[in-house]
């Protein structure tokens, strides 16, 4: 009789390892399930920053003034006929502030 016990045991055991150890045990099932909830996380950041660079691509495509923005921003760009003023306050103060203002030229029908 203990044989027999002995035996089941030992087929219970050989039965449970590839449950806990094996090829697709608990615990892999469970690491796969965090990688891609990771992944998951990765790829809505990913969609978040594409469709905010697919929003500003049309905007750029299709209208001057994101373009004209940009050209005042990044490159200190001014249309022609206005004056670009920059004040720096204090002596030597590494701020400054820049003021754009429109002066209508003679042609303009104003």
């Amino acid at each position: 009789m203990r044989v027999v016990t002995y035996i089941l045991l030992a087929l219970l055991l050989l039965l449970q390892y590839p449950l806990w150890l094996g090829k697709g045990s608990w615990l892999k099932v469970w690491d796969i399930g965090q990688q891609v909830e990771a992944q998951k996380k990765i790829n809505d950041q990913t969609q978040q920053r594409n469709a905010a660079l697919d929003a500003e691509v049309r905007d750029l495509k299709n209208g001057t003034d994101a373009i004209e923005e940009r050209a005042r921003s990044e490159l200190s760009m001014v249309r022609q006929g206005e004056v670009f003023f920059q004040v720096v306050v204090g002596e030597g103060a590494a701020t400054a502030s820049a003021v754009v203002v429109a002066v209508p030229s003679k042609s303009d029908p104003k």
